[in-house]
Protein backbone atom coordinates (compact mmCIF):
# COMPACT_ATOMS: atom_id res chain seq x y z
CA UNK A 1 0.00 0.00 0.00
CA UNK A 2 1.40 3.16 -0.59
CA UNK A 3 1.83 6.19 1.39
CA UNK A 4 -0.68 7.92 -0.06
CA UNK A 5 -3.47 5.66 0.00
CA UNK A 6 -2.06 5.24 3.77
CA UNK A 7 -2.90 8.45 4.71
CA UNK A 8 -6.24 8.70 2.51
CA UNK A 9 -7.24 5.75 4.84
CA UNK A 10 -5.91 7.40 7.87
CA UNK A 11 -8.22 10.55 7.52
CA UNK A 12 -11.25 8.34 6.71
CA UNK A 13 -11.00 6.32 9.87
CA UNK A 14 -10.09 9.87 12.03
CA UNK A 15 -12.84 11.25 10.74
CA UNK A 16 -15.36 8.30 11.06
CA UNK A 17 -14.00 8.03 14.62
CA UNK A 18 -14.92 11.94 15.62
CA UNK A 19 -18.15 11.78 13.38
CA UNK A 20 -19.30 8.54 15.86
CA UNK A 21 -17.88 10.63 19.02
CA UNK A 22 -19.72 13.82 18.14
CA UNK A 23 -23.04 11.65 17.30
CA UNK A 24 -22.99 9.87 21.09
CA UNK A 25 -22.01 13.24 22.60
CA UNK A 26 -25.20 15.33 20.85
CA UNK A 27 -27.74 12.37 21.24
CA UNK A 28 -26.77 12.25 25.37
CA UNK A 29 -27.13 16.14 24.79
CA UNK A 30 -30.10 15.87 23.24
CA UNK A 31 -32.11 13.12 25.37
CA UNK A 32 -30.96 15.09 28.67
CA UNK A 33 -31.95 18.58 26.77
CA UNK A 34 -35.84 16.94 25.88
CA UNK A 35 -35.89 15.80 29.21
CA UNK A 36 -34.96 18.71 31.39
CA UNK A 37 -37.08 20.76 29.09
CA UNK A 38 -40.08 18.47 29.98
CA UNK A 39 -39.38 17.96 33.30
CA UNK A 40 -37.87 20.29 34.97
CA UNK A 41 -41.10 22.58 36.21
CA UNK A 42 -42.09 19.58 37.88
CA UNK A 43 -39.20 19.03 40.04
CA UNK A 44 -39.42 21.45 43.29
CA UNK A 45 -38.90 20.72 46.89
CA UNK A 46 -42.69 19.45 47.79
CA UNK A 47 -42.05 16.87 44.79
CA UNK A 48 -39.43 15.32 46.59
CA UNK A 49 -40.44 15.43 50.23
CA UNK A 50 -44.51 14.34 49.33
CA UNK A 51 -46.20 11.72 48.41
CA UNK A 52 -49.40 11.61 46.00
CA UNK A 53 -52.27 12.13 48.03
CA UNK A 54 -55.47 13.43 46.35
CA UNK A 55 -56.90 14.59 49.98
CA UNK A 56 -53.89 16.37 50.13
CA UNK A 57 -53.87 17.85 46.85
CA UNK A 58 -49.72 16.35 46.53
CA UNK A 59 -48.06 15.10 43.76
CA UNK A 60 -44.80 13.31 45.12
CA UNK A 61 -41.88 10.63 44.83
CA UNK A 62 -40.74 10.62 48.76
CA UNK A 63 -42.05 7.32 49.28
CA UNK A 64 -40.81 6.13 45.62
CA UNK A 65 -37.09 7.99 46.48
CA UNK A 66 -37.49 5.77 50.23
CA UNK A 67 -38.25 2.50 48.52
CA UNK A 68 -35.34 2.69 45.93
CA UNK A 69 -32.91 3.13 48.74
CA UNK A 70 -34.28 -0.08 50.46
CA UNK A 71 -33.64 -1.34 47.08
CA UNK A 72 -29.71 -0.62 47.07
CA UNK A 73 -29.16 -0.85 50.71
CA UNK A 74 -30.45 -4.37 50.85
CA UNK A 75 -29.39 -5.20 47.61
CA UNK A 76 -25.56 -4.69 47.99
CA UNK A 77 -24.99 -5.67 51.51
CA UNK A 78 -25.95 -8.91 50.49
CA UNK A 79 -24.39 -9.09 46.66
CA UNK A 80 -20.95 -6.79 47.34
CA UNK A 81 -19.54 -9.63 49.46
CA UNK A 82 -20.61 -12.70 47.29
CA UNK A 83 -19.51 -11.21 44.27
CA UNK A 84 -16.28 -9.90 45.51
CA UNK A 85 -15.68 -13.00 47.26
CA UNK A 86 -16.88 -15.11 44.80
CA UNK A 87 -14.17 -13.37 42.03
CA UNK A 88 -11.41 -14.02 44.76
CA UNK A 89 -12.11 -17.50 44.65
CA UNK A 90 -11.70 -17.73 40.95
CA UNK A 91 -8.85 -15.57 40.18
CA UNK A 92 -6.67 -16.62 43.22
CA UNK A 93 -7.87 -20.13 44.94
CA UNK A 94 -9.29 -22.00 41.82
CA UNK A 95 -6.94 -24.01 39.81
CA UNK A 96 -8.17 -23.05 35.75
CA UNK A 97 -9.76 -25.81 34.75
CA UNK A 98 -13.07 -27.09 33.20
CA UNK A 99 -15.01 -25.81 36.90
CA UNK A 100 -13.37 -22.75 36.55
CA UNK A 101 -14.36 -22.55 33.00
CA UNK A 102 -18.20 -23.59 33.59
CA UNK A 103 -18.88 -20.97 36.44
CA UNK A 104 -17.52 -18.29 34.40
CA UNK A 105 -20.01 -19.33 31.36
CA UNK A 106 -22.66 -19.39 33.61
CA UNK A 107 -21.71 -15.87 35.16
CA UNK A 108 -21.63 -14.53 31.53
CA UNK A 109 -24.82 -16.47 30.23
CA UNK A 110 -26.30 -14.97 33.61
CA UNK A 111 -25.72 -11.58 32.60
CA UNK A 112 -27.06 -12.05 29.12
CA UNK A 113 -30.76 -13.36 30.60
CA UNK A 114 -33.12 -10.48 30.02
CA UNK A 115 -34.22 -8.44 33.30
CA UNK A 116 -38.18 -10.00 33.16
CA UNK A 117 -37.44 -13.45 33.51
CA UNK A 118 -35.28 -12.72 36.39
CA UNK A 119 -38.43 -10.72 37.42
CA UNK A 120 -40.68 -13.79 36.93
CA UNK A 121 -38.57 -16.11 38.24
CA UNK A 122 -37.99 -14.18 41.33
CA UNK A 123 -41.90 -13.74 41.45
CA UNK A 124 -43.02 -17.94 41.69
CA UNK A 125 -39.57 -18.90 43.62
CA UNK A 126 -38.94 -16.02 46.25
CA UNK A 127 -42.70 -14.51 46.23
CA UNK A 128 -44.53 -17.25 46.01
CA UNK A 129 -42.37 -20.51 47.18
CA UNK A 130 -40.78 -18.59 50.40
CA UNK A 131 -43.86 -16.69 51.09
CA UNK A 132 -42.52 -12.85 50.55
CA UNK A 133 -44.93 -11.69 48.64
CA UNK A 134 -44.96 -8.53 46.52
CA UNK A 135 -42.09 -6.65 49.04
CA UNK A 136 -38.67 -4.97 48.45
CA UNK A 137 -36.87 -8.21 50.18
CA UNK A 138 -38.06 -10.00 47.34
CA UNK A 139 -36.81 -7.05 44.53
CA UNK A 140 -34.15 -6.70 46.26
CA UNK A 141 -33.36 -10.57 46.11
CA UNK A 142 -33.95 -10.54 42.53
CA UNK A 143 -31.72 -8.20 42.16
CA UNK A 144 -28.95 -9.81 43.65
CA UNK A 145 -29.15 -12.41 41.12
CA UNK A 146 -29.23 -9.74 38.14
CA UNK A 147 -25.94 -7.51 39.90
CA UNK A 148 -23.88 -10.27 40.82
CA UNK A 149 -22.88 -11.50 37.48
CA UNK A 150 -21.60 -8.03 36.93
CA UNK A 151 -19.62 -7.63 40.37
CA UNK A 152 -18.43 -10.48 39.80
CA UNK A 153 -16.80 -9.85 36.23
CA UNK A 154 -15.54 -6.57 36.98
CA UNK A 155 -13.59 -7.73 40.41
CA UNK A 156 -12.08 -10.16 38.67
CA UNK A 157 -10.68 -8.52 35.64
CA UNK A 158 -9.96 -5.58 38.23
CA UNK A 159 -7.75 -8.06 40.39
CA UNK A 160 -5.94 -9.65 37.18
CA UNK A 161 -4.85 -6.08 36.73
CA UNK A 162 -2.58 -6.64 39.66
CA UNK A 163 0.79 -7.19 38.61
CA UNK A 164 1.72 -10.49 39.65
CA UNK A 165 5.21 -9.20 41.25
CA UNK A 166 3.14 -7.90 43.79
CA UNK A 167 1.43 -11.51 44.72
CA UNK A 168 5.01 -12.89 44.62
CA UNK A 169 6.80 -10.25 46.50
CA UNK A 170 4.29 -10.40 49.45
CA UNK A 171 4.35 -13.91 49.41
CA UNK A 172 8.33 -14.04 49.08
CA UNK A 173 8.34 -11.98 52.20
CA UNK A 174 6.72 -14.36 53.83
CA UNK A 175 3.39 -13.50 53.92
CA UNK A 176 0.06 -15.75 54.19
CA UNK A 177 -2.30 -16.23 51.34
CA UNK A 178 -4.92 -14.58 52.72
CA UNK A 179 -2.88 -11.46 54.45
CA UNK A 180 -1.53 -10.76 50.52
CA UNK A 181 -5.03 -10.66 49.75
CA UNK A 182 -6.57 -8.25 52.04
CA UNK A 183 -3.34 -5.77 52.32
CA UNK A 184 -1.86 -5.99 48.45
CA UNK A 185 -4.14 -7.60 46.27
CA UNK A 186 -7.43 -6.07 47.36
CA UNK A 187 -6.12 -1.98 47.89
CA UNK A 188 -4.72 -2.08 44.64
CA UNK A 189 -7.24 -3.44 43.07
CA UNK A 190 -9.88 -1.26 44.43
CA UNK A 191 -10.54 1.14 41.30
CA UNK A 192 -11.82 -1.65 39.81
CA UNK A 193 -13.83 -3.26 42.61
CA UNK A 194 -15.66 0.38 43.05
CA UNK A 195 -16.01 0.91 39.59
CA UNK A 196 -18.08 -2.54 39.33
CA UNK A 197 -19.81 -1.47 42.82
CA UNK A 198 -21.24 1.71 41.59
CA UNK A 199 -21.99 0.17 38.34
CA UNK A 200 -24.25 -2.21 39.96
CA UNK A 201 -25.92 0.24 41.66
CA UNK A 202 -26.90 2.26 38.21
CA UNK A 203 -28.27 -0.72 37.15
CA UNK A 204 -30.25 -1.34 40.48
CA UNK A 205 -31.60 2.24 40.36
CA UNK A 206 -32.74 1.87 36.54
CA UNK A 207 -34.29 -1.56 36.63
CA UNK A 208 -38.14 -1.67 36.09
CA UNK A 209 -39.28 -5.29 34.48
CA UNK A 210 -37.80 -7.37 37.43
CA UNK A 211 -39.43 -5.41 39.99
CA UNK A 212 -43.04 -5.17 38.13
CA UNK A 213 -43.31 -8.55 39.00
CA UNK A 214 -41.78 -8.47 42.59
CA UNK A 215 -41.49 -5.35 44.36
CA UNK A 216 -45.31 -4.04 43.57
CA UNK A 217 -45.99 -0.18 43.44
CA UNK A 218 -46.76 1.08 46.70
CA UNK A 219 -45.84 4.59 47.08
CA UNK A 220 -46.29 5.18 50.60
CA UNK A 221 -43.81 6.35 53.34
CA UNK A 222 -43.01 4.49 56.39
CA UNK A 223 -44.36 5.47 60.07
CA UNK A 224 -41.75 5.60 62.85
CA UNK A 225 -39.07 3.34 63.53
CA UNK A 226 -41.46 0.35 63.40
CA UNK A 227 -42.45 1.08 59.52
CA UNK A 228 -38.74 1.39 58.64
CA UNK A 229 -38.24 -2.23 60.14
CA UNK A 230 -41.34 -3.41 58.67
CA UNK A 231 -40.55 -1.51 55.19
CA UNK A 232 -38.56 -4.51 53.58
CA UNK A 233 -40.93 -6.75 53.92
CA UNK A 234 -44.03 -4.35 52.32
CA UNK A 235 -44.46 -3.58 48.64
CA UNK A 236 -42.71 -0.58 46.96
CA UNK A 237 -42.54 1.00 44.10
CA UNK A 238 -38.86 2.69 42.79
CA UNK A 239 -38.43 5.42 40.88
CA UNK A 240 -38.69 3.60 37.88
CA UNK A 241 -41.43 1.61 38.49
CA UNK A 242 -43.72 5.28 39.62
CA UNK A 243 -42.44 6.71 36.24
CA UNK A 244 -43.73 4.09 34.08
CA UNK A 245 -46.92 3.73 35.99
CA UNK A 246 -47.34 7.57 35.46
CA UNK A 247 -46.87 7.38 31.84
CA UNK A 248 -48.71 4.43 31.10
CA UNK A 249 -51.60 3.87 33.64
CA UNK A 250 -52.40 7.21 35.08
CA UNK A 251 -51.40 9.00 32.02
CA UNK A 252 -49.47 11.58 33.90
CA UNK A 253 -46.46 12.74 32.04
CA UNK A 254 -45.63 15.57 33.63
CA UNK A 255 -44.55 13.55 36.91
CA UNK A 256 -43.02 10.71 34.84
CA UNK A 257 -40.67 13.68 33.17
CA UNK A 258 -39.84 14.77 36.84
CA UNK A 259 -38.78 11.49 38.00
CA UNK A 260 -36.90 11.58 34.74
CA UNK A 261 -35.11 14.03 35.92
CA UNK A 262 -34.44 13.63 38.63
CA UNK A 263 -32.88 9.63 37.73
CA UNK A 264 -30.82 11.60 35.16
CA UNK A 265 -29.34 13.36 37.79
CA UNK A 266 -28.65 10.28 40.01
CA UNK A 267 -27.08 8.08 37.16
CA UNK A 268 -24.82 11.75 36.95
CA UNK A 269 -24.28 11.50 40.33
CA UNK A 270 -23.37 7.99 40.53
CA UNK A 271 -20.86 8.70 37.17
CA UNK A 272 -19.38 11.55 38.84
CA UNK A 273 -19.08 9.58 42.01
CA UNK A 274 -17.76 6.85 40.09
CA UNK A 275 -14.40 8.92 38.16
CA UNK A 276 -14.05 10.50 42.02
CA UNK A 277 -13.37 7.40 44.09
CA UNK A 278 -11.51 5.94 40.95
CA UNK A 279 -9.03 8.62 40.84
CA UNK A 280 -8.24 8.94 44.83
CA UNK A 281 -8.04 5.32 44.81
CA UNK A 282 -5.75 5.06 41.92
CA UNK A 283 -3.43 8.30 43.97
CA UNK A 284 -3.71 5.93 46.94
CA UNK A 285 -2.08 3.58 45.66
CA UNK A 286 0.91 5.26 43.41
CA UNK A 287 1.60 7.24 47.03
Amino acid sequence: MTTGKRKVIDAITRTTICLSAAFSVLLLAGIVIYVFSKGSKSVNWSFLTSVTSVLNGTVGIAGNIVNTLFIIVITMIIATPIGVGSAIYLNEYAKPGKMVTRIEYATETLSGIPSIIFGLFGMMFFGEKLGLGYSLLTGSLTLIMMVLPLMTRNTQEALKTVPEAYRNGAIGLGSGKWHMIRTILLPSAMPGIITGTILAIGRIVGESAALLFTAGSAKLLPKGFAGLLAKPFQSGGTLTIQMYLSATSEGDFDTAFGIAVVLIVIVLGINLATKALTKRFDVTRKE
